[in-house]
Order: C-alpha cells, then sequence, then structure tokens
C-alpha cells in the first residue's frame, strides 16, 4: 500500500471515530472530555471554547445551537474543509494551496480570531 493512501486511510478513520464520539458523547453532560484551561484559569472564553458541544449539536442536525455553542467555528468550517482540501492537492494544485496558505489570508484569520474573541467576552 502507497504511503499517502495509508496516511489518508488512517486520517480517515480517526475522523470518523471523532464524529462517531462526539455524535454518542454529548461533551455538556459527559466529564471525560476535556474542558477549557483558559476559561477555568481566567473566566474568559477563548476562541474555541464551545467546539466540542458545537460538534455534537451540528452531528445531530441542530444548527441553532451549534450557533449558540461557537458562531466563529460554524462559519470557518467551509474554510477549514478547504483548507484540509488543499493540503491533499499540495502537489496538483500548488498555487491554489499558496493562495489559501498566504500571508494575508493568514493574517486576516488572525485578525477574525482575535476580534471574536473581543466580541465574545466584551461585546455579546
Amino acid at each position: 500500500m502507497k504511503p499517502a493512501l495509508s496516511r489518508s486511510l488512517l486520517a480517515g478513520g480517526g475522523v470518523a471515530t471523532a464524529a462517531a464520539l462526539y455524535f454518542f458523547a454529548d461533551p455538556s453532560r459527559t466529564s471525560w472530555l476535556p474542558r477549557c484551561l483558559f476559561l477555568r484559569l481566567t473566566g474568559l472564553q477563548c476562541p474555541g471554547c464551545g467546539a466540542q458541544r458545537m460538534i455534537h449539536a451540528l452531528l445531530h442536525g441542530d444548527i441553532a445551537s451549534a450557533w449558540g455553542y461557537n458562531a466563529f467555528l460554524l462559519l470557518m468550517l467551509p474554510l477549514i474543509a478547504l483548507m484540509i482540501w488543499a493540503e491533499t492537492q499540495r502537489k496538483r494544485r500548488p498555487e491554489f494551496y499558496a493562495r489559501l496558505h498566504s500571508l494575508p489570508l493568514i493574517i486576516g484569520v488572525g485578525c477574525a480570531i482575535i476580534a471574536w474573541f473581543i466580541i465574545r467576552n466584551f461585546i455579546i
């Protein structure tokens, strides 16, 4: 088996396992899933806070609850999926990969993450 195919199968198996875990285990009711250390230490929500609950709600088709748990991450899912796809196509489409991993996009996403942190902790 080719190494690239092995990595793809392993990654796909990992994603399927994580999806099954978050489908069946409700993070708001399970004590064994990790909690946000940043929230515990500071009382502020990090940009990723609510991601586990958002994924659980999304896997159950509850988009409204997913939005309430972490709207920013929900909006970023298409970009994340596109970046993962671009990674798999890195050698076939190097120009597309380079555009998605360009400095302006990285700075833009970084600024959006900082803005989300400020909005969710100090404005909403």
